[in-house]
């Protein structure tokens, strides 16, 4: 049976960030992930989920300006020595909140720059990171984005991005393959998660077109979700999806697979943040 992570940054934002973690627990997961959890302090964040029982399994790199359009700093010219403090703040986040994957946010094309400028700085700053996240027992995942959310995102396909593992070949570097983005990039599902399975250490899914939860818009979640169990994926599921309303009210889709209310009873609460 899949196993399903709430993500902390899309899923509860009824809740203040630390309250989401009581939240997703009170809904019946057991893990959940962050992209960017660095609005709170770690040990903060930690305490939050040791005391709901959950796991953290996936953060990202920071982005760099959020606002100014930015969207990871690891391909961009220039930018090495801010990609290097922002990785070295993710693995000091993984190591405090026990989280054994971060996501490398590649960037989007500056104005002004090369793609194959763009993409050697990629792989200079992926090779220096396998180093320090295998120093530290972490996984480095990359993520195909499409182009239609974040247009001018360096990495678009999960075939790009399995052949920058092979190319690389670093035994920490796999990929974190998002059905949603795969879908509007090329569709095809279920032949592409087979076929890039081996190199996948998480999955992702959303609806699609409109990034709800995953019992609506156009893919056949329930099918994808049953391939899995027969090709044997035994990782995390993250829930990256915006609620169509209150997130409780959404989580209709994740019955079936074990997540209930009736699994915890545990209350929001603490400081706000």
């Amino acid at each position: 049976m899949p196993r399903f992570a709430a993500n902390l940054s899309t899923m509860f934002t009824e809740h203040a960030f630390l309250d989401r973690v009581a939240a997703a627990a009170a809904a019946g997961f057991r893990a959940v992930e962050c992209q960017f959890p660095y609005e709170a302090e770690a040990a903060a964040l930690k305490d939050r989920l040791d005391a709901a029982g959950l796991q953290m399994v996936l953060i990202n790199t920071p982005p760099g300006d959020f606002l100014a359009g930015e969207r990871g700093l690891a391909g961009l010219p220039g930018r090495e020595t801010e990609f290097t403090a922002g990785l070295e703040q993710a693995l000091a986040y993984a190591e405090t909140l026990a989280c054994p994957q971060i996501h490398v946010m590649a960037g989007v094309l500056p104005q002004g720059e090369r793609r194959d400028t763009c993409w050697q700085v990629f792989k200079k700053n992926l090779t220096a990171a396998a180093a320090q996240a295998e120093a530290a027992g972490k996984l480095l995942l990359l993520e195909p984005i499409n182009t239609r959310d974040i247009p001018g995102y360096l990495l678009n396909t999960p075939d790009q991005a399995a052949a920058l593992i092979a190319e690389l070949d670093l035994a920490p570097v796999k990929l974190q393959f998002d059905f949603y983005h795969a879908q509007i990039m090329r569709g095809d599902l279920a032949k592409s998660i087979e076929r890039h399975l081996p190199i996948t250490a998480h999955i992702q899914v959303a609806s699609v077109p409109e990034r709800h939860e995953p019992d609506r818009g156009e893919v056949n979640y329930t099918y994808l979700f049953e391939l899995l169990d027969r090709l044997g994926y035994a990782g995390w599921i993250g829930a990256e999806y915006f609620p169509a309303g209150a997130t409780e009210d959404g989580l209709g889709w994740a019955v079936r697979y074990g997540i209930s209310p009736k699994a915890t009873h545990l209350a929001t609460g603490g400081e706000r943040v």
